[in-house]
Formats: C-alpha cells, sequence, structure tokens
C-alpha cells in the first residue's frame, strides 16, 4: 500500500513538473522557471503543501467554496502556488495573483486531461 502511495505520488510530482515546464514556455510573460531542476523542486514543494495545508485552507474556506461553487478551490490552489513561488525564490516565480489564478485553473484542467486519458487507461487495476 505504501510502495503504490509513493508511486502515485511521484506521478503527480513529473505530471506537475512537466505541466509547470509547459506553462512557463507557453506563458512566459507569467510564469519563470530557471530550468528543470528548478521545475522538479517547485513541483515538489506544491506537492508537500497541497498534502499539508490544502486540505487546512479548504476546510477553513468552506462556506466561502461552498458559496461559489466550489471556484474557490482555484483561488486556494492559486495560493499556493504564489507561496511556493515565495519559498523558491528566483528560481520560480510568478507575475502576481491574476497570473497564479490562470496557472492554477490551467494546471487543473491539464491534470484532468492527464489522468483521465492516459493514466486511468494505463492502470491495471
Amino acid at each position: 500500500m505504501f510502495k503504490n502511495w509513493v508511486a502515485k505520488s511521484l506521478l503527480n510530482i513529473i505530471i506537475n513538473m512537466v505541466i509547470l515546464m509547459t506553462l512557463a514556455g507557453y506563458l512566459h510573460t507569467m510564469v519563470h522557471l530557471s530550468g528543470i531542476g528548478a521545475a522538479f523542486v517547485a513541483s515538489l514543494i506544491l506537492s508537500f503543501l497541497n498534502l499539508f495545508i490544502r486540505p487546512v485552507l479548504i476546510l477553513l474556506s468552506l462556506p466561502a467554496t461552498v458559496l461559489t461553487l466550489g471556484f474557490f478551490i482555484f483561488v486556494i490552489n492559486a495560493l499556493l502556488l504564489l507561496l511556493t513561488s515565495a519559498i523558491m525564490g528566483p528560481a520560480f516565480q510568478l507575475d502576481g495573483f491574476g497570473s497564479a489564478l490562470i496557472v492554477a485553473i490551467i494546471m487543473a484542467i491539464c491534470q484532468l486531461i492527464i489522468n483521465n486519458f492516459i493514466i486511468k487507461p494505463l492502470r491495471r487495476d
């Protein structure tokens, strides 16, 4: 069971890394990554923040999430991206909250597509 969790976590880190590198290439005015290593570290930090801080933020913002029909989750994701950027320093930079929100929405859509159309069909159950 632990082996399965580690494999899924590593796969999520790699998927986030690829998405971040792609977004840094296409949205170079909004997202700046200094290289592949920075993308991996940013993805690793983002995964840890999603594991430990995101559940607390979701619980604290539950009324706002319910009122916005779940769209407040994108704001939480954007805040976690900004926190990752603050931790990484100049190796990973976002232009501002608007850029972080756009990146969070695009990352969520890309993760949904990758998980549903690539990962799930290849998974052995």
